[in-house]
């Protein structure tokens, strides 16, 4: 879809329902996201289409549970054998003409699902200006509409970068825990029953307490422990973004716990004096090679390929 400036009232509505539609249907790309911005700032009269819709569709699927009363109004035979999006790009096309009273009673699905596989990394960006990077191996589901920002975080990490809204602020969900976001830039990691929360800037609410900037948080299901991060070492947790892993006197078992979460083929360390060796560089996400080359040569181990993993030891 071309970002083409129209002046025509109906055209105008017909392409804000196209763009809504594709945006909560379609495959949503970073360029998808770019050309609505353009079309939006090339007229007022587009921006207030588009928004306008969208709000009037927000109400449809808040009131949905009107959808099929006990006297159905007749329809055309074969509405409901159509395909789900043929059917949905039908109704916004003729709410834009008809007005959104004429889909009051329709219901339409706003959580999204998206995942990235191991090694995977994806951009996301909502129509709010907020965007969220989906680090190695995450799933994370989204209900974003104008008035509620929700994110469950099932697995993995996600780095935030939130549009401030102080009467809509965006909420993560992960498991038990709730991070509720004030307009800021924040790390969250989850691996199993433990939840890393590091704030690079603004503020958010993690349960109870109050992060700042450097604020790390890491809770399990027993306890919440905040401690304060360098820039340095915040920079460096946030690496993966240029797709590259930093350590800086890291053990050896955490070096090798950070690069397992890009491979399927494990690296394993069975002798734990051996794994609290440490161990420093910049490493690509994907290079095994070299970081196990740098363990034999700098730190004279040796390193087996055995089946499906890679032993280091002695």
């Amino acid at each position: 879809m071309n970002a083409q400036e129209t002046s025509n009232p109906g055209e105008i509505k017909a392409e804000a329902a196209a763009w809504l539609q594709r945006r909560d249907f379609g495959e949503w790309t970073e360029n998808d996201a770019a050309e609505l911005e353009a079309w939006l700032a090339q007229s007022h009269l587009h921006a207030a289409a588009y928004w306008r819709l969208e709000a009037a569709w927000e109400q449809t699927y808040r009131l949905s549970v009107l959808r099929r009363a006990d006297a159905e109004p007749a329809r055309a035979p074969g509405w409901f054998t159509l395909p789900m999006m043929m059917r949905t790009a039908a109704v916004l096309v003729a709410a834009a003409v008809l007005g959104a009273g004429a889909i009051i009673a329709l219901e339409m699905p706003r959580d999204r699902t998206y995942a990235t596989g191991i090694g995977g990394h994806e951009v996301v960006k909502f129509a709010d200006g907020s965007q969220i990077e989906l680090n190695t191996d995450t799933v994370l589901r989204a209900h974003m509409t104008t008035q509620e920002r929700t994110i469950w975080l099932d697995r993995g990490e996600a780095f935030f970068r939130v549009k401030h809204d102080s009467a809509h602020p965006l909420v993560v969900i992960a498991g038990k825990q709730r991070i509720t976001d004030l307009g800021t830039q924040f790390l969250v990691r989850r691996e199993g029953s433990e939840l890393k929360v590091a704030l690079l800037e603004g503020r958010v609410r993690f349960g109870t307490t109050n992060l700042m900037p450097g604020d790390e948080a890491v809770a399990t299901a027993n306890s919440v422990v905040v401690s304060k991060r360098s820039v340095e070492e915040l920079t460096n947790e946030i690496a993966w973004r240029n797709g590259v892993l930093v350590f800086r006197h890291a053990t050896l078992a955490e070096a090798v716990k950070a690069f397992n979460r890009y491979s399927d083929r494990k690296m394993v360390v069975p002798d734990p004096a051996v794994g609290r060796r440490t161990v420093g560089g910049t490493f690509r996400t994907n290079d095994v090679e070299g970081f196990t080359a740098v363990v034999q040569d700098l730190l004279g181990l040796r390193v087996a390929n055995e089946g499906n993993q890679i032993v280091i030891g002695r």
